[in-house]
């Protein structure tokens, strides 16, 4: 599975920015999709998650200022992200989870897109 980011860029304190992540395979196929941000000198964490099932985690720190979601007709995984803070400067990432049955776990990383927020 390849995965193409965009969206990201330069915003002020309290806009808003949509990314989204296309993948090479139909989104259906894809069992967990994942954005996950890495500011500079600090870990990768998790953003958000949507399971195939229907269900939707988000990081403490985003939720209820971010949504996620897919499109399956577009291949796509969206992050609405609206209320932004310095805090939410980072690189993010979107990643894909692929459980064929009987095996282990697949993982797909795609390139990265820049959100800097400006105080």
């Amino acid at each position: 599975v390849q995965l193409q980011a965009s969206g990201g860029g330069l915003v002020q304190t309290g806009g808003s920015l949509r990314l989204s992540c296309v993948a090479s395979e139909p989104i259906s196929r894809i069992n967990i999709l994942t954005w996950y941000r890495q500011a500079p000198g600090k870990q990768r964490e998790l953003v958000a998650s949507t399971y195939n099932g229907g269900t939707i985690r988000y990081s403490d720190s985003v939720r209820g200022r971010f949504v996620i979601s897919r499109d399956n007709s577009e291949n796509t995984v969206n992050l609405q992200m609206t209320g932004l803070k310095p805090q939410d400067t980072a690189v993010y990432f979107c990643n894909a989870v692929v459980i064929p049955p009987g095996s282990l776990p697949q993982d797909y990383w795609g390139q990265g897109t820049q959100v800097t927020v400006s105080s």
